[in-house]
């Protein structure tokens, strides 16, 4: 987060070509210090940069190379920044964070700037929620989020052949009360065949663990179904406020801070990863049967059982029942 650190005079910052625009008028890049951080990843930060003019002007997310990360690992970031650029650029669609701008900063930094979807996560909303003492989302909430995420998976999928290869809260950021809800962070996508088979050699799936599928755990086939998984117990966050295989963690103790990492159990969390995490029905109510229902059909072990991105998108803008068979869920105790 931001420091009160007292920062050098700044180079003179780099311009940038605006897209779309007819005059293409040069945008100033402010340096890191200048620009609110909205939040940070492996190696990369992110910052809202305000761009002064037009009422037209809307507010750009700015992506650099965090300065203090490894020399070793700087390479690795800089090579998927720019490939991120290189898809975003290709991408187009309202459910999707867009591109703006790819440039090279006076220090060597590689900057992404992209549409400003929001300063919330989906990951930020949620800890807000369960810091306020509060329980799941809105059934309203869940559904409208599963169906925008769904379109956007859709549009790589179909469209553009891509696994997004990295679906979690943290990657989809939110505007307002739940005005737009755009997935971001393609930068470890992975290219899908006519098959929506990862068939490349040389490409591998990156994921984040708690949500990566048993296909990817095992180094078997990887497939479209990979980021359905991991879309699944998205919803699934959203109505345990909990990160999945974690949630053993929530219980631990009287309260949230009292959790020991020396009793942690780390054989039965890996155990659990790639599997179905538990999900207290009794308690969500009869009214989230639907997103249950979604969330249990994604997390299938077998990815041939998930449905499809373009199922999920039919069955829920249809308002059809997603499966007629009887869904068994694992309740905690």
């Amino acid at each position: 987060m931001e420091g009160s650190a007292v920062f050098k005079t700044p180079c003179k910052p780099a311009r940038v070509k605006s897209p779309g625009s007819a005059c293409r008028t040069p945008v100033a890049i402010p340096a890191s210090p200048f620009m609110k951080k909205l939040g940070c990843g492996t190696g990369v930060s992110v910052y809202l940069m305000n761009r002064n003019g037009k009422q037209t002007h809307s507010p750009w997310a700015i992506k650099k190379i965090n300065s203090k990360c490894a020399k070793k690992q700087m390479n690795i970031y800089q090579k998927r920044l720019s490939e991120e650029a290189k898809i975003l650029k290709d991408l187009q669609h309202p459910n999707i964070i867009g591109f703006r701008a790819f440039t090279t900063a006076k220090d060597g930094s590689k900057c992404l700037a992209m549409e400003y979807g929001g300063e919330q996560s989906l990951n930020d909303l949620i800890e807000r929620r369960r810091e306020a003492g509060l329980q799941a989302f809105p059934v309203a909430t869940i559904e409208k989020v599963a169906l925008h995420v769904a379109r956007g998976l859709q549009y790589l999928h179909n469209e553009k052949k891509l696994l997004h290869g990295d679906m979690k809260s943290c990657n989809i950021v939110i505007k307002g009360d739940f005005e737009t809800i755009k997935i971001c962070d393609v930068g470890v996508s992975l290219r899908l065949d006519e098959n929506m088979q990862v068939t490349d050699p040389n490409t591998c799936y990156i994921g984040t663990e708690p949500w990566k599928p048993k296909e990817a755990l095992e180094d078997e086939q990887i497939t479209d179904k990979a980021d359905i998984f991991a879309y699944g117990l998205t919803l699934w966050e959203m109505m345990t406020l909990s990160v999945p295989h974690l949630e053993m963690l929530d219980s631990e103790g009287d309260d949230g801070d009292s959790f020991d990492e020396d009793d942690f159990d780390e054989d039965a969390y890996y155990e659990r990863l790639g599997t179905r995490p538990p999900l207290d029905t009794v308690t969500l109510g009869g009214a989230y049967q639907r997103m249950v229902e979604l969330f249990c059909l994604c997390t299938e072990v077998d990815p041939c059982k998930r449905p499809s991105a373009a199922h999920i998108v039919q069955a829920l803008e249809s308002n059809s029942q997603l499966d007629e068979t009887s869904l068994e869920v694992i309740v905690i105790e």
